[in-house]
């Protein structure tokens, strides 16, 4: 288990530009760096939604600056990279949802491949950045179908164009990694593909704890696509975790870093929508389901091999489905029943998710 201390304290007083930071991923994220100490910077597009995290949880006000700008626009992204001259960089900005990606297949590829290049292209410009932390997806391997977790090395794919956008820029960001050495040998670029996210102030469309987290609200139904698919479901925070210690491990100059991870949770957390839906009734509310198939293909069983994060960086989740669950379920009725509470519930869970860092770390320290 890594020490919380020694990436928090590596990454404390850092300038980072994260962008996304808008987001759902990115509004966790942001607050957890803001809480150690880093010094944030935020570049996003607005929030989508209505509600959304961003404007629920103050995320503007744990960032040093914030600036609404398109990362497909490349002069707007050097001229932040200019005024933050950052230090390390976590690139979350993306179009991240599967069923839109068939609506709008251009404006996929042209966000998810050509944004990417455009943060590192600025990256690699501008001196003094020592690292990119690139976050794609589980989606980008080509899927078999099989009882087989994709490991780092397995080939890339993808069926739809949002997870042929993300292997596209896996493809990418390893052609920039590979030709550093003519650039700038110096500057570090690793990518993170992570299994589904759930966790509190998500409102996307068609995903499945935010339609949860409606229909429980207006009392109505929940329209489902496909029951039996597999995922490998985790909290937001174990995640972010991840993605914070390869921040550190890239602010030390480790070379390794620079490479591939999967970031998933144990096999035994991949599980069905249909049993996602029993476990977090347990935690909430049980809803009149309805299953309308989708025409759009979708992945039937995807689960991922985390081995080597574990293995490398030391990075192990710190809550199981279950605990993700309940959490995920207890920002939501606290949502709704006050609004106004959600930075403090958020950091709370922020709180507790680092607390439960340290009691796995002393564990492991003791051996007991």
């Amino acid at each position: 288990m890594s020490n919380i201390a020694g990436f928090e304290d590596k990454l404390r007083d850092a300038r980072v530009l994260v962008t996304g930071h808008s987001g759902f991923t990115g509004g966790w994220v942001t607050l957890w760096l803001s809480r150690i100490g880093a010094q944030v910077h935020g570049l996003s597009l607005p929030p989508e939604t209505t509600p959304n995290l961003f404007s629920l949880a103050g995320i503007e006000a744990a960032c040093a600056s914030s600036v609404f700008a398109d990362i497909r626009e490349p002069a707007a992204l050097r001229a932040a990279f200019d005024r933050v001259r950052p230090d390390l960089v976590l690139h979350l900005a993306a179009q991240p949802l599967v069923r839109r990606s068939y609506a709008q297949p251009v404006e996929t590829y042209a966000t998810n491949l050509m944004g990417t290049l455009h943060v590192l292209e600025a990256a690699r410009r501008q001196s003094g950045v020592k690292g990119v932390v690139c976050i794609t997806t589980d989606k980008v391997y080509a899927n078999r179908e099989t009882d087989h977790a994709y490991q780092e090395t397995d080939p890339l794919g993808g069926h739809d164009p949002y997870s042929a956008s993300k292997a596209c820029a896996e493809i990418a960001i390893e052609s920039y990694r590979r030709s550093l050495s003519s650039w700038d040998a110096s500057l570090l670029i690793a990518s993170a593909r992570g299994g589904n996210i759930i966790g509190g102030g998500d409102w996307s469309q068609d995903r499945l704890i935010p339609d949860f987290a409606r229909a429980a609200a207006r009392h109505e139904p929940l329209v489902i696509r496909n029951p039996m698919a597999v995922r490998p479901w985790q909290h937001v925070l174990c995640l972010c975790h991840a993605y914070l210690v390869l921040l550190a491990a890239i602010a030390r100059g480790r070379a390794d870093a620079a490479q591939p991870w999967n970031i998933g949770p144990e096999r035994s957390d991949c599980v069905t929508v249909e049993e996602m839906l029993a476990r977090l009734s347990r935690h909430w509310s049980a809803l009149r389901v309805e299953v309308v198939p989708s025409i759009a293909h979708e992945a039937q069983l995807l689960m991922l091999d985390s081995s080597k994060a574990r293995r490398e960086l030391g990075w192990h989740p710190a809550w199981t489905l279950h605990e993700a669950l309940a959490e995920t379920a207890g920002w939501y009725r606290g949502h709704y029943e006050d609004p106004a509470g959600a930075r403090p519930r958020t950091l709370a869970q922020i709180e507790a998710y680092r607390a439960a860092l340290t009691t796995a770390s002393l564990k492991a320290g003791t051996g007991t």
